[in-house]
């Protein structure tokens, strides 16, 4: 998604899923080697093709029509180890759909035209040390970036942003810490560009011109022994912008996002939290280390029903709007090689 295209979710409740089920395992073959943001992708393309884009065991990145059901294209050995996440961006002004595929354990970031699968670039060895967890794209004047991340527990580096050629235009200050996710959000009413990241014990965000941290959000929580934000999101209110964080520690935290204040805090199981997806302004969806995705009432913590299919952790929720199911969910599970299409029954 364009960064400057960031939707305001509306206050219908419309369909909340209370009675989905999944109708099917869309796909057999995929595989998530471990804990990230983004495992898989979905997206409408230019020429109006609902992509689900993912990996599987043998290094090949996999497109995937979810309107036809069927696969499109696969591409043999894109990486040499495990394809980890991926990410999408629409670049307005060339007319292209645009993904990046990250492989944490190599380093490796490899860029990609969907158009005809051209590989644009390969940026490699992305850290000395440490692995490349996450990345993101960031348009700033007309001009595409990439920005990456770094998870180290000894010895750490900044987030790093690199053009599409890979040279490294700037490091981001005060972020030398363990970065496990990024998402960016455009504030359009302030021009402002954000870069938003789940650290080892807070989240915290970043004015990416100013180049220098703008808030950390942390709670008192933080003696555990895991301490990973799982995956952050954020959506703007008539009243307030708000950061939602879900952790090991099985909570659910909302915060402000301008004053770092953190408004509601609920426990949700005792397990780990995985892939949060808002549905609208009241209801969440959680993944959750008991293979069940809960349906949270937003305002109390409230669990509506839960959905049970998985036989792993559930790793990473979408939202999407499918022409023939409407509004549903598509989710993938820890270490699995299958994904589920939730729709309405």
């Amino acid at each position: 998604m364009n960064q400057k295209e960031h939707p305001k979710e509306n206050n219908s409740n419309g369909n909340i899923l209370k009675d989905y089920l999944f109708s099917q395992n869309v796909i057999k073959d995929s595989y998530s080697y471990y804990e990230i943001d983004n495992s898989f992708i979905v997206f409408k393309s230019i020429n109006n093709i609902l992509y689900l884009i993912y990996a599987n065991k043998k290094f090949s990145i996999i497109s995937y029509n979810l309107i036809d059901i069927k696969k499109i294209n696969e591409i043999k050995n894109a990486h040499n180890i495990y394809i980890t996440n991926f990410r999408h961006y629409l670049d307005n002004k060339n007319k292209k759909d645009l993904i990046i595929s990250i492989s944490s354990e190599d380093n490796n970031i490899k860029l990609w035209d969907i158009s005809n699968w051209e590989l644009l670039h390969n940026f490699e060895n992305i850290n000395k040390c440490g692995e490349l967890y996450s990345a993101h794209f960031i348009n700033d004047n007309n001009k595409n970036y990439i920005i990456t991340s770094n998870s180290n527990l000894f010895d750490t580096e900044p987030l790093k942003i690199f053009d599409f050629n890979g040279n490294k235009i700037k490091e981001i200050n005060d972020s030398s810490f363990n970065t496990f996710f990024i998402d960016i959000y455009y504030d359009k009413k302030t021009d402002i560009i954000y870069i938003i990241t789940g650290n080892y014990g807070y989240a915290q965000s970043y004015d990416y011109k100013k180049n220098k941290c703008y808030i950390k959000y942390k709670d008192e929580y933080f003696i555990c022994k895991k301490k990973e934000f799982n995956h952050i999101i954020i959506y703007d209110t008539a009243s307030v912008i708000k950061l939602i964080t879900s952790n090991y520690d099985g909570n659910i935290r909302i915060w402000d996002f301008h004053s770092g204040k953190l408004l509601i805090k609920y426990k949700i199981c005792n397990t780990n939290l995985r892939g949060i997806c808002l549905w609208n302004e009241e209801y969440l969806y959680v993944g959750c280390g008991d293979k069940e995705i809960k349906l949270i009432e937003i305002k109390n913590g409230k669990i509506i029903h839960c959905l049970k299919g998985h036989f792993r952790d559930v790793l990473n929720i979408k939202k999407i709007n499918h022409p023939k199911y409407g509004q549903c969910l598509i989710s993938k599970g820890l270490f699995s090689d299958y994904m589920i299409l939730w729709n309405k029954i």
